[in-house]
């Protein structure tokens, strides 16, 4: 009895096994097909990269790049003017720059504008100057419609018949005239400038005494006009000596003030024949 039932159990057990199907891995697997994959890409951007050409490839020559040397003569004068000028800064011009923005933003907009319009009758002469007679019209147009409409300058109305201010000085007229910055200087109150633009400031007074609208620099009022503006103009400014905590803001300061100057000249006589430069030059010599 016991040898029937074992075998049954071996004959059922084979039967059972007659129908299970052993699974078997393809031939490719998925590893395989990416390799491919991957390879098939490379192959054609090798193709892509052989049919493109290649491109030309930008170099800078020397007399091209910014000279990283300054022309600063006079730097321990300057050096110590500057730290004059933070100091003043500090204690003196920022504060009142800072009480002066409490002031309603209506009346510091219309101080602004009233300085800014007396700003048209320089520009005006210095266009002249220039040969720039469009720029001169535009200044003079400026001038004579906000002066009017604009109630003696308060209100900036020009800007509304299109009328863009492009406002120019004596030391842009002095660069037209091919006149080099010069030496780098530090004006004591005023700041970083060059010696050319030290002369356009006292070309732009010539030009304002001159013509002294409304008897305004004539006297001691020209004196409160003068701190009026300053202090408009500074509380227009973020700028903080010493504010970066760099050891080196002089010369920062000093390499960015005069490679602007730099390219403004560029773009002021770019309508004329381009005057070669000497890549050995220190910047504003």
């Amino acid at each position: 009895m016991k040898a029937l039932l074992l075998g049954l159990a071996l004959l059922v057990l084979s039967g059972c096994a007659t129908e299970i199907s052993v699974r078997r891995q393809p031939p490719g697997t998925p590893a395989a097909d990416n390799a491919a994959a991957i390879k098939r890409a490379q192959a054609a951007g090798a193709e892509v990269a052989a049919a493109t050409p290649p491109s030309a490839e930008v170099v800078l020559t020397p007399a091209e790049a910014p000279s990283m040397y300054t022309y600063d003569p006079w730097e321990r004068v300057n050096r110590f003017t500057y730290r004059f000028n933070a100091r003043f800064d500090e204690h003196v011009f920022l504060p009142a720059a800072n009480g002066y923005r409490r002031v309603p933003g209506p009346i510091r907009a219309g101080v602004h504008n009233f300085f800014h319009n007396l700003g048209e009758v320089t520009s005006t002469a210095n266009y002249a100057l220039q040969w720039r007679l469009s720029g001169g019209a535009r200044s003079l147009g400026r001038f004579v419609i906000n002066s009017t409409l604009g109630i003696g300058g308060l209100f900036d109305v020009a800007s509304r018949f299109k009328l863009s201010s492009e406002q120019t000085g004596f030391g842009a007229t002095l660069s037209t005239w091919g006149l080099h910055p010069g030496p780098y200087l530090v004006l004591p109150l005023l700041g970083p400038s060059t010696l050319r633009d030290t002369l356009g400031l006292l070309g732009d007074y010539g030009i304002e005494y001159g013509v002294n609208v409304a008897d305004l620099y004539r006297g001691y009022k020209t004196y409160g006009m003068g701190a009026v503006n300053a202090i408009d103009q500074r509380s227009l400014i973020d700028f903080r000596y010493y504010g970066s905590g760099s050891p080196f803001e002089y010369e920062t300061i000093r390499f960015l003030y005069v490679h602007r100057d730099l390219i403004q000249d560029e773009a002021l006589r770019a309508r004329g024949r381009r005057k070669p430069q000497d890549p050995s030059a220190p910047a504003g010599k």
